[in-house]
C-alpha cells in the first residue's frame, strides 16, 4: 500500500504569546528566530495513523512525506523520516509563501499527481496556525477522490477499503470508503509515537527530494495562486476588571456580591 502524508513546518503553537511578533505590513505572525518551529501536531498523527498500517506488513507498505513552504529547516521536516517514514519530497521555494488553502491544496495534488499511484492520503485535521482545516477537504475535490474528516482509527479492509471512525459532536462514527481516499486525523488517534534514535540516524542519511513549481507543472503557486485575502490580522486584546467587595461578615459580602452580580446581569 502506497500511502502520502501531507506535513506543514509550523510556528510552535506551545511557545509564549509573548514571543510572537505581528509583520502588519504583510499580514502575519513572525517569531523569533530563538523559538525553533515544529511540525504541526495533527500532521504528527496523520503520519502515526500511516505507520499504524505500515507496522501491519513493512515490506508492502510506504509512507511518504510530503512538505511545502521555503526555508524549511531539514531536522524539522525530517521527524516523519525518524518516526519511520521512507521518503521526504518538498515543496521548496519563494514562489509556495504566501499561499491560501487553495493553493497550498493546488500545489500539493500537482505534486501527488507526479508521485504517482498512491492507496491513501492522511492529512491533519487542520494547522496550528490558522485552524481552517480546509487544505485536506480541498485536496480531495481537486483529486476526484472520496475524503473522510476528523478520523480517530483507521483501519485496512479486505476488498479495496478502510474503515474509519470519525469524530462527531456525540461520539464517533463508523464509515468504510473504497481508496483511494483521503482521511484528515484528528487528535483523538492518541500520542504520535517517539523518534527513536536508530530512526533519528537513519532519517540524518536520508536526503530529501526537492520539487520547485516548474517541476510539478505549476504556473502559479503561493501568494500568486491565492483565492483568499487577508483583510485585517491582529492580537487581540484581552482586558480584565476585578471589583473587591468588602465586609464586615461573611453574610453581609455575601449580599453585597449577589447585588453586584444582579446588577452586571449574570444571575
Amino acid at each position: 500500500m502506497n500511502m502520502i502524508v501531507c506535513c506543514k513546518q509550523v510556528l510552535d503553537p506551545e511557545a509564549a504569546p509573548s514571543t510572537f511578533k505581528l509583520d502588519a505590513a504583510n499580514n502575519r505572525m513572525v517569531q523569533p528566530p530563538e523559538v525553533k518551529p515544529v511540525i504541526n501536531p495533527y500532521d504528527e498523527q496523520a503520519v502515526e495513523a500511516a505507520l499504524r498500517i505500515k507496522d501491519t506488513d513493512k515490506a508492502g507498505n510506504k509512507v511518504t512525506i510530503i512538505s511545502l513552504g521555503n526555508n524549511l529547516l531539514r531536522d524539522v521536516v525530517k521527524k516523519p523520516l525518524s518516526m519511520g517514514a521512507d521518503e521526504l519530497i518538498l515543496l521548496e521555494d519563494p514562489a509556495f509563501e504566501g499561499g491560501d488553502s487553495y493553493a497550498v491544496a493546488s500545489a500539493l495534488a500537482a505534486a501527488i499527481k507526479k508521485v504517482g499511484p498512491f492507496d491513501l492520503i492522511f492529512c491533519g485535521r487542520q494547522e496550528s496556525e490558522w485552524d481552517d482545516g480546509q487544505v485536506g477537504s480541498g485536496l480531495a475535490e481537486l483529486l476526484g477522490i472520496p475524503s473522510v474528516t476528523v478520523a480517530k482509527k483507521v483501519e485496512v479492509q479486505s476488498g479495496g477499503t478502510v474503515k474509519v471512525e470519525r469524530v462527531v459532536a456525540d461520539g464517533f462514527q463508523v464509515l468504510e470508503v473504497q481508496y483511494p481516499a483521503l482521511i484528515t486525523v484528528s487528535n483523538e488517534l492518541g500520542e504520535a509515537r517517539y523518534a527513536t534514535l536508530k530512526g533519528i540516524m537513519a532519517a540524518s542519511k536520508k536526503q530529501p527530494i526537492v520539487w520547485k513549481p516548474a517541476d510539478i507543472g505549476v504556473d502559479k503557486a503561493g501568494a500568486a495562486a491565492r483565492k483568499t485575502r487577508v483583510v485585517k490580522l491582529f492580537q487581540p486584546v484581552k482586558e480584565g476588571k476585578c471589583d473587591i467587595i468588602s465586609a464586615d461578615s461573611p453574610a453581609e459580602a455575601g449580599a453585597l456580591l449577589a447585588q453586584k452580580l444582579r446588577e452586571n446581569k449574570v444571575i
